[in-house]
This record gives structure tokens, C-alpha cells and sequence, in this order.
């Protein structure tokens, strides 16, 4: 129905999460109907993402500085790490502003069903920030299966060298952090106990 390459422009759109047909298609056009310095500098702000976005050496968030901006902020609690499974839950996180601590992002969760094992996660690097002032690691894991698992397994790797608590269930099950409002995320840091 489109000529071709505004048909791999609309293929391309609907890779994005939550881009059906008819948004892609929107999107795609309205690409068409932009001037070209639009595009160049659309373009430009795509690539730009992948040549200087890179993962903090301390914590793996997503950063463009060796350090990210979180890590570097003496005025945060370094004592108590926050453990999430991706860099776009510290920004959900971040949003409700009522956490004051750092975060450790693991980059995935444990799932023997698509073969991510703990050794292929960011845990050693975790344990490596730990010291005797550490107070609390808070594991803010999604409530579904992989997440379940990789929160005992970390609650029985770290518990006699730091408290490990989780957020309570405020969060649905089955669901993601980074859909959830900041209510609900407020009251899941509120809500957290300790794992036994």
C-alpha cells in the first residue's frame, strides 16, 4: 500500500513498544511532513544515543560520564544500594523523589527458562560495594516469577553482610516497576520488610 521505504520507516516505528500499525503509520508520516533539519537532527539525537550513552562503573545505571550523576552525589545515602533488574526502573524510581539512597542495576533477572543464570548478571559487582557501613540492600524486583527467584537468590547470598529487605506489595503481580504510578511506588518503599 506505501512505497517501500516508507513502509520500512512504518516497520521500523512498530519495533518500538506500544507502536501499533496505525501509530507507526502516524509517526512515519508525520516524518514525511517534517522539514529536513527535523530529520538531521532526529537522526542525530538517534545515534547520539548509542555513541555516548554507557553504563556507570559503579552502580550500571545509564550515564555519559564514567560515574553516573546518582553515584557521584555525596549527598545520597551510599549505605543503602537499591537493586533493580534495568536502568529505566532507577528512573521510575527516581520520579517519586523519596528515595535517597544509591541503585545497582543487575541488567536482567534470573530465569532458567531463557537461560540467564546469576553469573550473568551484575551480583559480584554488588557484593564488591559492600562494605561494613553498607545498612540495607532494598530489592526492587518485579513480582513475577524471575523476579521471585532472583530476590531469594540474592536475599540468601547477602544475608549475613547486610540487611536485604524488598519492597512490599503494593506492586500487582505479574507487574512491572516501570509502569507503575508514583503512589504505588511510594508505598512499596514504605511497605518493605526484611526477607526471611
Amino acid at each position: 500500500m506505501y512505497p517501500k521505504t516508507l513502509q520500512q520507516l512504518i516497520e521500523s516505528f512498530k519495533m518500538l513498544p506500544g507502536v501499533g500499525q496505525k501509530t507507526a503509520e502516524r509517526y512515519a508520516l508525520t516524518m514525511l511532513e517534517s522539514n529536513i533539519e527535523d530529520l538531521n537532527e532526529f537522526a542525530s539525537n538517534l545515534m547520539n544515543i548509542k555513541l555516548n550513552i554507557k553504563t556507570c562503573k559503579v552502580c550500571h545505571n545509564l550515564t555519559e560520564t564514567e560515574i553516573c550523576d546518582i553515584c557521584a552525589d555525596n549527598t545520597r545515602d551510599q549505605n543503602t544500594i537499591c537493586v533493580v533488574s534495568s536502568a529505566k526502573e532507577v528512573f521510575s524510581i527516581e520520579k517519586t523523589q523519596e528515595y535517597h539512597g544509591v541503585y545497582h542495576v543487575l541488567d536482567g533477572l534470573i530465569s532458567t527458562k531463557k537461560g540467564i543464570m546469576p553469573d550473568q548478571l551484575n551480583i559480584e559487582s554488588l557484593e564488591k560495594r559492600l562494605s561494613q557501613e553498607s545498612k540495607e540492600v532494598i530489592l526492587a524486583l518485579n513480582a513475577t516469577v524471575e523476579g521471585e527467584m532472583t530476590s531469594l537468590y540474592l536475599a540468601k547470598r547477602l544475608e549475613d553482610r547486610v540487611d536485604v529487605t524488598r519492597l512490599a506489595f503494593g506492586l500487582p503481580i505479574g507487574g512491572h516497576l516501570d509502569y507503575a504510578d508514583d503512589m504505588t511506588l511510594i508505598k512499596a518503599f514504605e511497605g518493605r520488610n526484611k526477607i526471611k
